[in-house]
């Protein structure tokens, strides 16, 4: 039997994406006293001299830095309160859901928000965000036998964010369930031409390829308060020769913004489909009455 295929999923980044910061940059080194530009020179020498991926280098730097003070996951999320975002947020995630009308409601369409980021899930799990958001995919800690962070439990690179679409897609959230198992496109709860990805730059370039081969829609932001227009750039070059994207946007999230007019007839668009959709499936599966 076919799932309802019902659901509207709204993927988004967030450094950059929701927030014109780095979360680190933001709360976690003005409570332990880093010093921003020492800390991501080290990162870049990791990975320039002894060959370190990016996202393990950093997450490498920061227990370097955090050894004296040991935080805990739970004081990482504390600090998440902190976290700023571009206007409209987190308000944005409810109005949305004012968007379905009641002949939406009436075929069960809802909307999921969900994030996916190189940053450090218990930040973002501490944020206004947090509990408008489905599910959270981030970095991880492991604690040691104290309660301390000791060592990265899990790792999302940029090319490592597409596995979590292909989660999203077939419902399976858990970490630990085998997102390589087959399963039919009719059984997937939120098919791709269902799904929205929103990023900013060259490492959502893997979700935005994904996005565009399976039928999903894409949107990159920038910030319109960035005076070098390098934050521009990166988006432009996303919708231009490459052809990643359809659709850029000032990071504006409030009502009435370009953004907000573009991800709004995506979603209702979207929605008009899945009720024609289902509408035809009803139809299709009644069967008349004998007449005589």
């Amino acid at each position: 039997m076919a799932a309802p295929q019902n659901i509207i999923g709204i993927v988004y980044d967030y450094d950059q994406t929701l927030s014109p910061t780095y979360m680190q940059d933001e709360v976690l080194f003005p409570e332990f006293g880093i010093d921003a530009g020492p800390f991501w020179k080290k990162c870049n020498d990791l990975v320039k001299e002894q060959g370190y991926e990016n996202e393990l280098a950093y997450l490498k730097v920061m227990l370097d830095y955090l050894e004296m003070d040991g935080p805990s996951n739970a004081d990482l999320r504390k600090l998440g309160k902190g976290l700023q975002f571009f206007p409209g947020l987190p308000g944005m995630f409810d109005e949305l859901s004012q968007l379905l009308t009641d002949e939406h409601l009436a075929m069960g369409v809802t909307i999921e928000h969900y994030i996916i980021s190189s940053g450090i899930k218990a930040l973002i799990e501490g944020s206004d965000l947090a509990p408008h958001i489905k599910e959270i995919f981030g970095c991880e800690f492991a604690e040691d036998a104290t309660g301390r962070i000791s060592f990265p439990k899990r790792v999302i690179s940029h090319t490592a964010k597409t596995q979590y679409l292909f989660r999203i897609n077939k419902g399976m959230l858990d970490p630990a369930e085998d997102v390589n198992d087959h399963m039919p496109d009719e059984l997937r709860p939120i098919p791709f031409p269902n799904m929205i990805y929103v990023g900013d730059g060259p490492t959502d370039v893997p979700c935005f390829t994904v996005m565009k081969r399976f039928g999903g829609n894409s949107i990159a932001v920038y910030n319109p308060q960035d005076p070098t227009r390098s934050s521009f750039r990166k988006a432009f070059q996303l919708s231009g020769s490459s052809n990643r994207i359809r659709y850029m946007a000032p990071a504006d999230f409030r009502s009435g913004s370009h953004f907000r007019l573009v991800l709004e007839e995506m979603i209702t668009d979207t929605a008009d489909r899945i009720v024609s959709t289902r509408r035809a499936e009803l139809e299709e599966a009644t069967i008349a009455a004998p007449t005589h």
